[in-house]
Parts: structure tokens; C-alpha cells; sequence
């Protein structure tokens, strides 16, 4: 198999996208990668704290590969510390990089742009997947999420620590996408098929960031 690093964000995308590549067989996965923001401790925009990050990766099985990123981070700075992570991937072998992305476009170009510089390839597992149908069949596989981030100008604060369940996706409005595609809302895995156990955590406050972004804090 060829040996493949995951884009891991924690999130509901990340998680079946994983599982997807793990069905298939197609790739050995070496590691999972994340950008942590410096000072906040936290996953780039899930607000995630790391330590459950790390818990994550523990149940899953996989190394885990943090890419300390500075706030209100420049382009130029974001790529320059991917591709110092990326060029020592390289060197063992690695070559291929797996996304969760489902349809944007201008991202998926830009990501196939930058690993090819590097001599990388972005694989992209479920692509194109009509994101409705997605969306439950992540719920009835039997994985777990919680909303951890929504963006003000699609949802109100109160859907910011929700269970991603059926529930919660018959009360989107009609212009959201059912798997946030377009960054309305953000989520964190807790339990799933390939979790060898369930992330622990408790649902703390909720705060507005930027004027824009409600985030719902989890403590492990």
C-alpha cells in the first residue's frame, strides 16, 4: 500500500473520510496532520483544545503530527510551516496527503498546487459525495459529533454545542450545507467504528470570537 499523512481537522469530514480510506485499503497511513494555533492551544479554527486532539489520535491508533500555526496567520507563514512538515514526511516515504474535503473547488486546486511543488499528491476520498446523504449516513454508521464552532452570519449561538444528529440536521436552515461545507458550523468526533474508545470530555461556555464566530468550549 502507499504510504499516505492525514489532514485530520477532528471534525465529522475528517472522520469519515478516514474511514472511508481505511475500508479501501488503498493507503497506509502514517500519521494524522493538524494545524494547532500557537497561544490558544487549540485546533485552526474548530477551537478544539488540543489535548483533545491528541486523545483523538490515541484512539484511532496513529501518530499524531502538530503544525504550530501563529495567530491571525499570513499565507506566507502558514505555508512556509506546512511545507517544512510536509518536506520531512517526504523523506520517509510519504508522498500522498489525504483530504476530507467534499466540493470546494478553489481549496481542492490550491491543495493539489502546493503538494505538487513539493512532489505530493492530495487524495481526496469523498469527493463530490452529495453532503444530505453524507451527513446521515455518518450518524446511522454510528459516529459521534458535537458542534463546537458556527459562523453568526448562518446560525444562531444555540446550535454551537449540539449533537450532530438527525435532529440537528432537520432544523438547518435551507441554506446551510448538511455537513457545513461552506464553514458554517465546525464539529468535533467523540465516538465512531474507528475509535477504540469513546473521547471523554464535558461541554463548557461558549464565546464569540471575532465578532463572528460563536465557539462552544470542551474540557477534558
Amino acid at each position: 500500500m502507499k504510504k499516505a499523512i492525514f489532514s485530520w481537522s477532528g471534525g465529522k469530514d475528517s472522520a469519515f473520510a478516514l474511514s472511508a480510506v481505511k475500508k479501501s485499503r488503498s493507503y497506509n497511513i502514517s500519521a494524522l496532520l493538524t494545524t494547532v494555533t500557537e497561544g490558544y492551544d487549540r485546533v485552526s479554527m474548530h477551537g478544539v483544545r488540543s489535548q483533545l486532539l491528541r486523545a483523538q489520535a490515541r484512539s484511532l491508533g496513529y501518530p499524531l503530527k502538530e503544525v504550530l500555526i501563529p495567530k491571525r496567520s499570513s499565507n506566507r507563514s502558514y505555508e512556509a510551516r506546512m511545507r517544512k512538515t510536509l518536506t520531512g514526511c517526504l523523506k520517509t516515504g510519504t508522498r500522498s496527503v489525504i483530504f476530507g474535503d467534499i466540493f470546494l473547488e478553489d481549496l481542492k486546486k490550491y491543495r493539489e498546487e502546493k503538494l505538487s511543488e513539493l512532489g505530493m499528491k492530495a487524495v481526496f476520498p469523498i469527493w463530490k459525495r452529495d453532503t444530505a446523504s453524507l451527513a446521515r449516513e455518518f450518524i446511522y454508521g454510528g459516529f459521534k459529533a458535537i458542534i463546537t464552532c458556527v459562523d453568526s452570519d448562518c446560525l444562531d449561538k444555540s446550535f454551537a454545542g449540539r449533537i450532530f444528529d438527525i435532529d440537528f440536521l432537520n432544523k438547518l436552515p435551507k441554506h446551510v450545507d448538511p455537513c457545513g461545507e461552506n464553514g458554517e458550523f465546525h464539529s468535533f468526533v467523540f465516538d465512531g467504528p474507528i475509535f477504540k474508545n469513546r473521547i471523554a470530555f464535558k461541554v463548557g461556555d461558549i464565546s464569540l470570537h471575532s465578532k463572528k464566530f460563536y465557539y462552544r468550549d470542551l474540557v477534558a
